[in-house]
């Protein structure tokens, strides 16, 4: 992918032009190509029960179900922020014992901005959703999440596979521990003490 940023001249006077040169109004800065280098990014989403998540809203007859987890680093030694959005119930798979949603929503991540997906939530077996877009470090951001139900719906581990952006901070990474239904943040990312937190870290 090839991303050309140019600027155009103010001055289109017939005398000015170079009509042996069509392209003489535009002055060409410079050629960015996009970053096809696919980086890994861990997180884990855990409800510890202290909000009203998940919230089911009845709109027109349909259920609605909003997110807004704590969201802590793959090793689970840094409360990174939350999450947020909607997961709109599609189907009822009884043969597979779970759900099929729709999801929209966000990680945040402090001062460090944020990430949005959609696509397919599947509560049954593991699911990808895009990655949409988002905001600070993660400007220009593309790619997909891979999401593994572990503990519905209290604990989820994500695997993000992004492109089109800069290396990430060593804050956020980190060898991620195995998902299991026992995995717990540490005692000092679950407090949020400064050093077990990422800046004003989203809450």
């Amino acid at each position: 992918q090839t991303h050309v940023k140019f600027c155009v001249v103010s001055d289109l006077r017939p005398n000015k032009m170079d009509h042996q040169n069509p392209l003489a109004p535009f002055v060409f800065v410079d050629e960015v190509k996009g970053s096809d280098k696919v980086q890994e990014l861990c997180v884990y989403e855990i409800n510890e029960r202290d909000r009203g998540s998940p919230a089911y809203l009845r709109l027109s007859q349909k259920e609605v179900n909003s997110l807004g987890d704590l969201l802590y680093s793959g090793n689970l030694e840094k409360r990174v922020g939350i999450t947020t959005g909607i997961c709109v119930l599609i189907q009822h798979v009884p043969e597979r014992g779970g759900d099929r949603y729709e999801a929209i929503y966000s990680f945040y991540f402090g001062d460090y901005g944020h990430v949005s997906v959609q696509g397919a939530y599947l509560t049954y077996e593991d699911s990808y959703l895009a990655v949409t877009g988002g905001s600070g470090i993660f400007e220009g951001v593309y790619g997909q999440v891979k999401l593994q139900q572990i503990v519905f719906p209290f604990k989820i581990f994500y695997t993000f596979y992004l492109k089109g952006i800069p290396n990430l901070p060593k804050e956020l990474l980190g060898t991620p521990v195995p998902p299991s239904p026992t995995v717990e943040p540490t005692p000092a990312a679950k407090a949020a003490e400064p050093h077990a937190a990422v800046k004003n870290y989203t809450n």
